[in-house]
């Protein structure tokens, strides 16, 4: 585009940064084209969006009168403070130009270079609907007036009076990015917003009192308590204004004012919240003083106390709303002392970051990770830890707050000074945005938008440096400020633990030992002093290991004060690092990868049965991390699980060393399947469906070991087949964590074979299996049950195939046919345990189905496992197995429904219980709807009682009462720690509802 006149001196629009084809015209309109404007036309060009301030500029022109405009236009060309504020607000702000246009007078105002002070506000405000003190509260230091004008017209009035203010603060703001002005910082601005709030709600208190009382006397003593942002004063351009009312009388009248208030400021000003009263929405809107101290004594949560310490008296009855605070304040500095304190500030912080959709964290200024709840959450909670002792640090500005910890060493002075300029920075932008508009928000435009983007640089008065315009540079801020938020974030509880832990600068220590300990105890961790010996042990490591682990220890610190049990984490780690403390890799892989790092310590505070595998398989370790198709923890399949497990074992060259190697496997799988499980990277089925083959592989190599050494030993070929018969959940391939191995022996002899002989030979080896298995070590158990056996434990450990057939076909009991629906070849000879499925299915699934006699039996015997099974003292509602629609309900279910009618579907002839289930449903024995309840009953069973084991480490099956055990398991079990109570009540309906489903298919 060329010069406007042709002469040199004038810019041209394109230089100006002016892109719409209107602009020269509009230049000229205004009589900007000349020399003589050269000055006003650069400083136009550095407006954040120079064509909006020209389009808004000609729009004002039409609106004014002549001579007012030919001032303005004098103005502007000879005070450059005045051009400063009106280019920059005009530059910045669509509601401000059309404020400016609506309201032709308001110009006026951007002449002073001094903002209106508290006094003025409050004068200006109360003008507007001509409000007068009501008589003998000026002098009690109250805030309550009368207002002549009431209903729609004080609504405008006071909506133009307070538009008028935020105009002068924004002018004055933004007047920087134009000329050269004085600079206000975000204390200032926030503070002259809440006197602006502060102001405009005394005047909306005016016109309540009015509309609700007339000329007669004020009845009631009522007081607004500021909270939030506004209570802190720092509050945003456009925000809601948290209140709290109280009242002498709580009665009808001052419930009428406060509901009047807030309408008229809501309308005429931003909206009143009153949510963060006692009983938020559902509590009364006012209450007396008495019933406030009264609630949060007795009732308040963790959130509510830290709500109140930005509390602070705002108007009416300033003596009763001193009153308050004097009261309430207190309890604030110990809340920290709760029980609940830990788990419900992590609750809140999950919270928090769960409110914005994933693909909108990075633009969201408010919330996710590096952004403005970083910090306030950070500042608050180190408060209320420390500031039960340190009454310096009780600040209710975020930035001040952050001052006074700086100052009181709780936080190191580099830091809190980062800190502080990265909180600034945002809330910056967050300024900036709502300000285009006058709309709350705190999305920041999307990076690939550049309009919005250079926009959104130039009003924060961001330059190009160098050949990056403002947008890249805004964007690469942007990324550096929410890093640094974020890295200290995690910094701020940790680093001054390693300090005071060490004592390694002490130039720098922020924290004595007994404040290191309470800021350990606020993060959930019951018994400080052990864990700040245990980071003392960490951190003090000699050589390389020390400096690393004073590296990343900020880090696994708060990853394990995420975790239900933060003592118990903080000590496995301790243990584990002792365990590897020749093992340079085991310290390094931490520090170099954080997916690792993250979820080792989410185990380590979760699970006592992983932590305890963890000490004697530590390569597990390794598959923490994430490979090209996915998590490692998932990547090997359990039949080739099975063959490695076999192999590795075969090839000792005694027994001796091959238990050693079959339990060396064993306990490197079950360390990955239970990680991977907990980690919630395996789901129910595939966690069953793994344990049951590790189970298996183990059989089949311990049975191939015993029968190897048997040969060498007696110098020939073995006289029988065996082959092992997995029963109950090994042979549904259903295991669990806590679950035994129940099998069947069985023996061919061989065709030249003595018999008897065959059979001690088998029994001898049996026996040897069960022995070998059965030894004690530090690993879970592994304990062989043949207790399914014919004639139960007063049978024979190893039968043949045809006494097996002679036995089931002339004595079994109904009981023990129903135990050969669940048997599978499982180890040992394949063909031999063919053969011995192909005779029991002619037990199981007899032509005609199992007589109703039989069918009669099992309804009496599980009648009377329900009545006599359950052990002393277990609750029938929370027992994971034979509880109320507990996984025995489920599986006899299942198993009464095969034994009817298994010989017409041979879809049913299956020993898993989930299968099965599908099974029935595909051919309409039961309801989509009941075959629905029993699998969730069943999963939710098995879920719960393998987390019952991972967190106790040991078989449990009995969920326990609310409290802290229960918060671990419902965590181990994929639930938020502060959702324990959910988790149970999801586990007692599902239970409930399959119970129904039970009685419904025993009583047919």
């Amino acid at each position: 585009m060329t010069s406007l006149r042709g002469r040199g001196r004038v810019p041209s629009a394109g230089r100006l940064g002016l892109l719409e084809n209107s602009a020269p015209g509009h230049l000229a309109d205004l009589g900007w084209d000349n020399d003589d404007a050269v000055d006003v036309l650069w400083s136009l060009s550095r407006a954040p969006d120079a064509d909006l301030a020209l389009r808004s500029l000609i729009r004002m022109k039409g609106e004014i009168d002549a001579p007012d405009w030919a001032e303005l236009d004098r103005l502007v060309r000879t005070d450059r403070g005045f051009r400063g504020r009106l280019f920059a607000v005009l530059g910045s702000s669509d509601a401000f130009g059309d404020h400016l246009v609506a309201e032709p007078e308001a110009w006026q105002l951007l002449r002073s270079a001094d903002l209106p002070s508290v006094d003025e506000m409050n004068e200006r405000m109360l003008g507007a609907v001509g409000a007068t003190p009501e008589p003998g509260e000026i002098e009690k230091g109250n805030k309550l007036f009368r207002a002549a004008t009431t209903g729609p017209k004080a609504v405008v009035a006071l909506r133009i009076a307070y538009r008028n203010l935020l105009l002068e603060l924004a002018a004055h703001d933004l007047a920087p990015t134009v000329e050269d002005e004085p600079v206000l910082y975000l204390p200032e601005v926030g503070g002259y917003l809440a006197d602006a709030a502060d102001a405009a709600l005394t005047a909306a208190l005016a016109v309540a009192i009015t509309e609700v009382c007339g000329d007669k006397e004020l009845p009631v003593r009522l007081a607004v308590i500021a909270m939030g942002k506004c209570g802190a004063r720092e509050l945003n351009y456009v925000s809601d204004v948290d209140v709290v009312f109280v009242s002498e009388p709580a009665d009808g009248t001052a419930a009428r004012i406060a509901g009047e208030m807030m309408r008229v400021g809501s309308l005429a000003f931003f909206d009143v919240d009153a949510a963060l009263r006692p009983e938020g929405k559902s509590g009364a809107l006012t209450r007396t003083l008495e019933s406030h101290v009264a609630y949060y004594r007795r009732w308040a949560k963790t959130w509510e106390f830290q709500a109140l310490l930005k509390g602070r008296p705002m108007t009416g009855d300033m003596q009763l709303a001193g009153d308050y605070v004097d009261a309430l304040s207190p309890m604030v500095w110990t809340a920290a002392e709760r029980e609940d304190f830990v788990p419900e500030v992590q609750a809140m912080r999950r919270r928090v970051e769960s409110l914005v959709p994933e693909e909108l964290r990075d633009r969201n200024l408010k919330l996710g990770s590096g952004s403005l709840r970083d910090v306030e959450f950070a500042v608050q909670l180190l408060q209320m830890v420390h500031g039960r002792v340190d009454e310096e640090i009780r600040a209710k500005a975020t930035v001040d707050a952050l001052t006074a910890l700086t100052a009181g060493g709780y936080v190191g002075r580099d830091d809190g000074a980062n800190l502080t300029a990265s909180y600034q920075f945002l809330r910056l932008l967050e300024h900036r945005l709502q300000l285009q508009r006058l709309a709350r928000t705190h999305m920041l435009p999307a990076f690939d938008d550049g309009g919005n983007m250079r926009w959104l640089a130039r009003a924060a008065h961001i330059r190009p440096e160098g050949e990056r315009d403002a947008t890249t540079v805004l964007r690469e801020e942007l990324t550096r400020q929410k890093a640094r938020i974020r890295r200290l974030h995690e910094k701020l509880f940790y680093r001054p633990l390693l300090e005071a832990a060490t004592r390694f600068n002490t130039d720098e220590l922020t924290l004595t030992d007994k404040s290191a300990e309470r800021r350990l105890s606020a993060l959930g961790y019951a018994k400080p002093e052990r864990a700040l010996s245990h980071i003392r042990a960490l951190a003090s490591a000699a050589g390389r290991r020390g400096q690393i682990q004073l590296l990343i220890l900020p880090s696994l610190l708060e990853w394990i004060g995420n975790t239900p049990d933060p003592d118990a984490g903080l000590l496995n780690y301790r243990r584990l690092c002792d365990v590897m403390d020749e093992a340079e890799w085991f310290i390094r892989l931490l520090r170099d990868d954080g997916v690792v790092a993250e979820r080792l310590m989410h185990v380590l505070g979760t699970s006592e049965y992983i932590a305890n595998l963890l000490m004697r398989s530590p390569e597990v370790i390794h598959l923490y991390s994430d490979g090209a198709n996915g998590p490692k923890l998932c990547e090997p399949r359990p039949e080739d699980v099975a063959k490695g497990l076999i192999a590795s074992t075969v090839r000792q060259p005694n027994l001796k060393r091959a238990v050693a190697a079959a339990r060396s496997h064993r306990r490197f799988e079950l360390a990955r399947i239970a990680s991977a499980d907990i980690l919630g990277l395996m789901d129910v089925p595939a966690v069953c469906a793994a344990l049951s083959s590790v189970w298996a592989a183990v059989l089949n190599a311990a049975l191939t070991v015993v029968i190897a050494e048997s040969e060498r030993d007696r110098g020939e070929a073995a006289p029988a087949r065996i082959a092992v018969i997995g029963m109950g959940r090994l042979g549904g391939g259903e295991l669990g964590y806590g679950s035994d191995a129940d099998v069947l022996f069985v023996c061919e002899p061989e065709p030249d074979a003595d018999e008897a002989l065959a059979v001690r030979w088998s029994q001898t080896i049996a026996e040897k299996v069960r022995s070998m298995l059965g030894s004690p070590s530090d690993d879970p158990p592994l304990e062989v049950d043949t207790g399914l056996r014919p004639e139960g434990r007063n049978g024979p450990v190893v039968r043949t195939l045809a006494a097996y057939a002679a036995y089931y076909e002339q004595w079994a009991q109904p009981w023990e046919i129903q135990a050969l629906l669940r048997a599978h070849q499982v180890a040992g000879d394949e063909q031999l345990g063919i053969d011995f499925l192909h005779m029991a299915d002619r037990i199981r699934y007899p032509e005609g189905g199992v007589s109703p006699e039989a069918v009669k039996e099992i309804r009496r015997i599980k009648a009377r496992v329900d009545s006599e099974r359950l052990p002393r003292g277990a609750d029938p509602a929370t027992h994971t197995k034979l509880g109320r629609g507990g996984l025995a309900d489920v599986e006899w279910t299942v198993q009464l429904i095969q034994l009817r009618h298994a010989h017409r579907y041979e879809s049913l002839h299956n020993t898993s219980t989930l299968q099965s289930l599908d099974a029935i449903g595909s051919v309409e024995l039961l309801g989509e709807n009941d075959v629905a309840q029993l699998k969730e009953a069943w999963l939710t069973a098995t879920k719960a009682r393998n987390a019952l084991v991972l967190v106790r480490g040991k078989p449990v099956d009995q969920l326990p009462a609310p409290g802290a055990q229960l918060r671990a398991v419902a965590y181990a079990a994929g639930w938020p720690e502060d959702q324990a109570a959910e988790f149970l009540e999801h586990y007692l309906r599902v239970t409930r509802r399959a119970k129904t489903v039970v009685r419904k298919v025993f009583g047919a």
